[in-house]
């Protein structure tokens, strides 16, 4: 017999046959008339090919296919109405949740050690782990619940996805001090468009994230850069700014991260830039998940601005 077969509502009728013994004891409780208690059995019997139930002066007497079947329908009824009724709960003291955020190297500097500071005291279990939003289909991903959050400029996931926004984030030219843009503390701290053309840059392309807009305003706007190197990822900027005479166009909380550890400066953008976004992404099927709510908040909590 497949379960396919069988109505669930016919081994209530059973289960509770089996507590009260009288077809008009099972109605009352369950809400059902008697005839509809019988007609019930009835199917049943039919369908197991067994009388189940014999009728005595004392009341209904299960027969021995009944007996058998009598406590593994029980059980299997009680682990469905847990399983419907319970409370889904994330306590993050105890819990021992693992999650996955998608994000960029810059969103590594920026976000992840202020936000693991805070997990210490406050889910001193729970582990993260950060995924590229290159090295994987994200959109895929965050819908199969893969990964539970993106963070970042990423115009990539649209339907089906939910945000909020955190800051909006701006661009700066960056070069190492004693540089010959560098005019020190006490100067204008500005470059010249022309400037800031006639120098060597070095170009991050990053893919998988929005800041492929900076090179298309700059193009839109005819200004054309000496581009001496490209790498595809910000995490070395610092280095190799500090050690050349190179500058880049960096978004602006980058940089404040950076400059001090690599002794570097940074100036305002003498192009005129668009702000953009830096937003939280999640995916609409986890909108109502726990846990992905208390970590939503936690992260907008302490970086929207």
């Amino acid at each position: 017999m497949d379960l396919h077969e069988i109505d669930l509502n016919l081994l209530v009728v059973f289960n509770q046959l089996l507590m009260e013994r009288r077809v008009s004891g099972a109605a009352e409780t369950l809400g059902l008339t008697q005839p509809a208690v019988s007609n019930a059995l009835a199917r049943l019997r039919k369908l197991l090919g067994d009388e189940l139930f014999l009728r005595t002066p004392g009341g209904m007497v299960p027969t021995p296919r009944a007996q058998l079947l009598a406590q593994p329908v029980a059980d299997a009824l009680a682990l469905l109405h847990g399983a419907m009724n319970q409370r889904i709960s994330f306590d993050p003291l105890t819990s021992q949740r693992s999650f996955n955020i998608g994000m960029s190297d810059i969103g590594e500097i920026y976000f992840l050690p202020t936000l693991m500071d805070a997990l210490k005291t406050q889910a001193p279990q729970v582990r993260l782990s950060t995924v590229r939003n290159s090295a994987v289909n994200l959109s895929d991903a965050m819908s199969a619940g893969q990964v539970d959050l993106a963070l970042g400029l990423l115009p990539q996931l649209k339907a089906g996805f939910l945000q909020r926004r955190l800051f909006p984030q701006g661009y700066v030219c960056v070069f190492r001090k004693g540089h010959a843009l560098d005019f020190g503390s006490n100067s204008k701290r500005r470059i010249t468009l022309a400037e800031f053309v006639a120098a060597d840059h070095v170009v991050v392309e990053a893919v998988g994230t929005g800041h492929g807009r900076v090179d298309e305003a700059l193009q839109r706007r005819g200004i054309k850069r000496m581009v001496r190197l490209r790498v595809p990822h910000f995490v070395a900027v610092g280095h190799i700014l500090a050690g050349t005479d190179m500058i880049a166009t960096l978004p602006q909380r980058l940089a404040e991260k950076i400059v001090e550890p690599f002794g570097l400066v940074w100036v305002k953008h003498p192009a005129p830039l668009p702000d953009t976004a830096i937003t939280l992404f999640w995916h609409a099927r986890y909108h109502q998940d726990p846990a992905n709510q208390w970590l939503r908040e936690l992260i907008f909590g302490m970086f929207a601005r």
